[in-house]
């Protein structure tokens, strides 16, 4: 019950934060097709171990759920699991909450639903992710040295950088008081294209909005058949009622 209204309690704040950014950046579209591509869900759960889940967890997602994008118990060990854990574990987090907190000033969230979350006037929680993590620049003046045009004065260092490479950005102060960031392409590229880094954010967001609902493909599928079938339920009452009263006239 503790952790319930601890989980509660998290969500809420996500919320919240996520009302307190939304004067950033316009969001850019994220691709939805991806969230059904198999392939990128893969990628995208790469990623998501290899650099978020040293300081974010997934403590609703357990790693046998991976098997509904197509991974095996073998291939769940061989590249997820670095810890010795088992494949019924949770997504928890390996970095300790008092060190986070003295690091980055603030608990990294938990990151099981952080795309449904993030959801805003300006789109969905996942058209926010795939401009958060595409909008990193460097700034000397934050303790991290980096900044977010989406989330100015983030906590979070950009830790896709070495991918990406180094961004820069022109600040402009307009009359009103706010401050138009321009994004400046890396003067030194990542190991990635800007293409392929953009295509391989899209695959780390769609297996994020993925995790927040695994059945989410399923459902889909299932509804059309459910409606496929209210369609021909609704043909044959209506001709079942025409044929009760054809002769009450």
């Amino acid at each position: 019950m503790k952790k319930l209204i601890a989980s509660c309690f998290a969500a809420l704040c996500l919320v919240g934060a996520a009302s307190a950014n939304t004067g950033g950046a316009p969001w850019d579209k994220f691709p939805t097709e991806k969230v059904t591509d198999v392939a990128a869900l893969q990628h995208g759960a790469k990623l998501f171990v290899n650099y978020c889940l040293n300081c974010h967890g997934a403590s609703f997602m357990r790693y046998n759920r991976l098997h509904d994008i197509g991974l095996t118990d073998a291939q769940i060990k061989d590249n997820m699991l670095f810890t010795g854990g088992k494949v019924g574990d949770l997504m928890k987090v390996a970095i300790d909450p008092k060190d986070a907190k003295a690091w980055f000033g603030a608990n990294p969230p938990d990151l099981s639903v952080i795309a449904r979350s993030r959801a805003g006037a300006q789109g969905s929680g996942a058209d926010y992710l795939y401009t958060y993590l595409r909008g990193f620049y460097r700034d000397d003046t934050r303790p991290t040295g980096w900044n977010n045009t989406v989330f100015p004065s983030v906590g979070m260092p950009h830790v896709l950088w070495e991918l990406q490479g180094q961004q820069t950005a022109e600040v402009e102060e307009r009359a009103n008081g706010e401050h138009h960031v321009k994004l400046v392409p890396p003067a030194t590229p990542g190991l990635m294209t800007a293409q392929e880094y953009n295509e391989s954010v899209a695959d780390l967001v769609a297996y994020l909005q993925w995790m927040g609902e695994p059945a989410q493909i399923q459902r889909k599928q299932l509804g059309v058949w459910v409606l496929l079938f209210l369609g021909v339920f609704m043909f044959l009452a209506w001709r079942l009622n025409a044929a009760y009263w054809k002769d009450v006239k």
